[in-house]
């Protein structure tokens, strides 16, 4: 049971209105929770659950865990605590390890590979389970930066979608926390003594350390201007695109008196 402290109450709130701003759950929806075992992907189950209780409409989770074959790996873990929730729950073991290892381009990143193996898993149980949607625990930190990554090493203005119909065309990505700050999930974690478990990754701690230093970016800047966070979301959500250098818009014709 989950303690309903004004931490619980303020992530909830938030997920709801992400839920309603970006029109993430419908009624008959049938999700499928993408479960690591991290801080994240717990809080995100629980807070959906919770919502599920009383919401208008009828939906249904699925918790589902992607093993990817790393030796050390400690799924029964995560398997007892969400039996001991009562969670509908389906635990996926795969060989992506192996693949990573044999097929991996030398100088790729493994994590990216990783992801992207572990993203195709999840649809085809998503298939498998008939669910719809599948939520993803990324939070407000994740998506600032991505935006900072892209901008920085890749060259784009781009970050991340709360609503993304896959490019299979049958599932719908959901990240529910976009509003919800690390630290308060972090938190959030340490008052429910949720069970983490890493991924057992062989390179876990190498293959992230363009995002490490976003993330040490955003902290520092945090502590000269409190609002940064909140005031990098809103320009997520509050784009101008003909003040910016896209040749498909700047070579539009541009009103008199239009620009600044």
């Amino acid at each position: 049971m989950l303690v309903q402290d004004t931490l619980y109450r303020k992530i909830k709130q938030q997920v709801g209105q992400a839920i309603g701003d970006f029109g993430l759950i419908e009624a008959g929806d049938r999700i499928a929770v993408a479960v690591s075992g991290g801080k994240d992907s717990y809080t995100l189950l629980h807070i959906l659950d919770a919502l599920r209780r009383r919401a208008p409409v009828r939906y249904e989770l699925v918790a589902v865990n992607v093993d990817a074959g790393f030796p050390g790996y400690r799924q029964e873990t995560l398997a007892a605590h969400l039996e001991e929730h009562g969670f509908a729950y389906h635990l996926e073991t795969t060989d992506c390890y192996r693949i990573i290892e044999e097929k991996r381009r030398p100088g790729s990143s493994y994590c990216a590979f990783c992801a992207r193996l572990r993203r195709g898993v999840l649809y085809t149980v998503a298939d498998r389970l008939g669910c719809n949607k599948l939520a993803l625990g990324h939070h407000l930190d994740d998506f600032i930066e991505t935006l900072l990554l892209n901008q920085f090493y890749v060259g784009t203005l781009k970050a991340m979608s709360p609503k993304l119909l896959a490019d299979n065309g049958r599932h719908t990505v959901i990240r529910p926390l976009v509003y919800v700050a690390e630290a308060d999930i972090s938190e959030f974690a340490k008052r429910h003594a949720f069970p983490i478990i890493g991924c057992a990754c062989p390179v876990s701690g190498e293959g992230d350390r363009q995002r490490q230093r976003m993330k040490r970016l955003v902290r520092d800047l945090s502590t000269e201007i409190p609002h940064l966070r909140s005031s990098l979301l809103h320009a997520m959500a509050n784009v101008q695109p003909r003040h910016l250098l896209d040749r498909r818009i700047a070579c539009r014709e541009v009103p008199q008196g239009d620009e600044s």
